[in-house]
């Protein structure tokens, strides 16, 4: 009633945190590492928001209750008391102005069906990373609102995780689908090294991030996103392993791989030189295609490659009940489609052959990606071990797997396995040699 009262809040951002608070995108992800003052800057810049618009509703999301409340509420409430209240039945802190932050959670797909239809002008996702791409997109699709406030959704991000692939796609190598402009989106990326507050305060916190294992170091203090822990393809180097297609030799015989789904058809071209490397020439990712559709854009996608076969999983073999068809006969029946053989679907044994053509020796491998096959190398790096058997792939984020599922099945026909199962679930591999491998035998 005509006075007014000051507050002062405390604490300097640093440059990277002043970076990411005046960002303008509509999608801002901030971090990239560990103690790069994430937490801080999203709590601040909700704040911000909500003392410049009167009436802005926000939303703060983690994994759990627990986590938001612990590492977002209490600290709110801790150092802006004087300017919010916590309404406890809607799970939000109010400011005088009525502006809103409220607390929500996701720890699987069933938690965030609650927020489809719901309408907010800023969502702020923290550890972006641990949420899939699915319920981003569920999120996504509640940034939304008839008023004048700005539409934003802010994450903070390490590397790691089961959304790693879609945050490093998006953010990191700004891949983008024909849907997403990518004007929209903004990288701020910060280390410990740039949070001096920090650095100040606990000199020996860069110690114990570089006593770390080497990678969790280079993702939790250097910030790489082509490692991190829980990777499944651990041996998979870039660096190494991915070439220009000027690297394939000229005398090579080639073949095709492909995993079929109605959600997704993956198919790569590889050639096989007189030493027994493998090269991954091309790759043709397309959804939602009838396995008809998919013979014809894999009959198109060879062109005039010569393919001495195509090996497909075993399960187009089974007879259709719609049809009375197999798959195998509807695919081989397409004029041009290549001799198909089943593959040898095994998982463990084949993801053991994949990783042993993967594994140098003598700073070489035996497996090489043209950089052309993008989907390919952004799966071999963000595919994640399954949690209940560590030597598996995980299912999900499903996107992933396909194209490495191919890649499976292709080295399984260059190396068939013999399995001996041991009680402590370890496998002793017998090479023989395959009737497709004799056949393309120099």
């Amino acid at each position: 009633m005509g006075t007014a009262r000051v507050i002062k809040i405390s604490g300097k951002p640093s440059a990277k945190q002043s970076e990411f608070f005046a960002s303008r995108a509509k999608y801002t992800a901030y971090g990239g590492a560990r103690g790069g003052g994430k937490s801080w800057a999203l709590r601040r810049k909700l704040v911000g928001l909500c003392l410049n618009y009167s009436g802005i509703k926000c939303l703060l999301v983690r994994r759990s209750l627990g986590e938001v409340k612990s590492n977002h509420l209490a600290p709110l409430i801790s150092e802006y008391g004087g300017i919010l209240k916590y309404n406890d039945g809607e799970r939000a802190v109010v400011f005088g102005n009525g502006s809103r932050i409220i607390f929500g959670y996701c720890s699987c797909d069933r938690d965030v069906l609650r927020y489809q239809g719901q309408e907010y002008d800023v969502i702020a996702i923290d550890e972006a990373t641990q949420l899939s791409e699915y319920q981003f997109s569920i999120f996504r699709a509640s940034l939304r609102g008839v008023n004048d406030f700005p539409k934003r959704m802010y994450l903070t991000c390490n590397p790691g995780g089961i959304g790693h692939s879609w945050v490093k796609r998006l953010f990191i190598d700004r891949d983008f689908r024909e849907d997403e402009d990518p004007i929209e989106y903004n990288f701020v990326q910060a280390l410990v090294y740039d949070n001096k507050v920090l650095l100040n305060s606990d000199p020996s916190y860069v110690k114990q991030l570089k006593a770390l294992p080497k990678r969790l170091r280079d993702a939790w203090l250097y910030g790489r996103w082509d490692v991190f822990e829980g990777q499944f393809f651990s041996e998979f180097c870039e660096e190494q392993h991915v070439v220009g297609a000027d690297f394939i030799p000229k005398n090579t015989k080639r073949f095709l791989a492909f995993d079929y789904g109605f959600d997704m058809l993956a198919a790569l071209i590889l050639a096989k030189d007189p030493k027994g490397n493998l090269y991954v020439e091309g790759e043709l990712c397309v959804p939602n295609l009838t396995l008809g559709e998919a013979a014809e854009r894999i009959v198109k996608f060879i062109g005039d490659t010569k393919i001495e076969y195509a090996v497909a999983p075993p399960d187009l073999w089974n007879r259709r009940q719609d049809s009375g068809k197999s798959g195998f006969e509807i695919m081989q029946s397409v004029f041009g489609m290549p001799p198909m053989t089943p593959a040898d679907n095994r998982r463990i044994p084949g993801w053991r052959v994949l990783k042993e053509y993967l594994s140098a020796r003598e700073g070489k491998g035996r497996l090489y990606i043209c950089r052309s096959c993008e989907t390919l190398i952004r799966s071999m790096q963000g595919l994640l071990c399954d949690k209940e058997r560590f030597e598996d792939a995980a299912g999900e984020p499903h996107a992933l797997t396909h194209a490495p599922e191919a890649l499976r099945y292709a080295v399984m026909t260059r190396f068939e396995v013999e399995v001996e199962e041991k009680a402590d679930n370890n496998f002793t591999f017998l090479k023989k040699k395959s009737s497709v491998e004799r056949f393309l035998d120099y």
